[in-house]
């Protein structure tokens, strides 16, 4: 099933603004998982949803994989996580980073706190 973070507003004005996004998987099966993550932009010159990233990975019976994506210059960003391995359980959790490395805590969105979606969006 898919997963979204929603849309997440990552501005000085509105808090600290992240530079990059973190993903983290957990893979807590016994088989290997497969994944998808998009990440979508919503840069200030347009205000649309913009794709970014789309990466599709393998994560390894019990363990974890943490990759880092750039955002900065959007004024919101959306990250979309789909396990395509639906009988291997995974854990997803994802970080916005200040230009420093500091996690932005205001911009954490733990696997509880993910959205289900029918569908990750189509991109082009």
């Amino acid at each position: 099933m898919p997963f979204t973070t929603g849309i997440i507003t990552s501005t000085r004005a509105e808090g600290t603004a992240a530079t990059n996004v973190v993903v983290s998987v957990r893979n807590v099966d016994t088989s290997d998982a497969t994944v998808v993550v998009q990440i979508f932009g919503v840069p200030w010159s347009t205000l649309i949803l913009t794709p970014h990233y789309v990466t599709s990975y393998d994560i390894p019976a019990n363990s974890s994989d943490i990759r880092e994506f750039y955002i900065a210059g959007n004024v919101a960003y959306e990250v979309q996580i789909n396990n395509l391995s639906p009988s291997v359980e995974v854990a997803f959790s994802t970080y916005g980073l200040d230009e420093f490395g500091n996690i932005v805590e205001e911009q954490r969105v733990l696997n509880s706190e993910l959205t289900p979606i029918a569908a990750l969006s189509p991109v082009s």
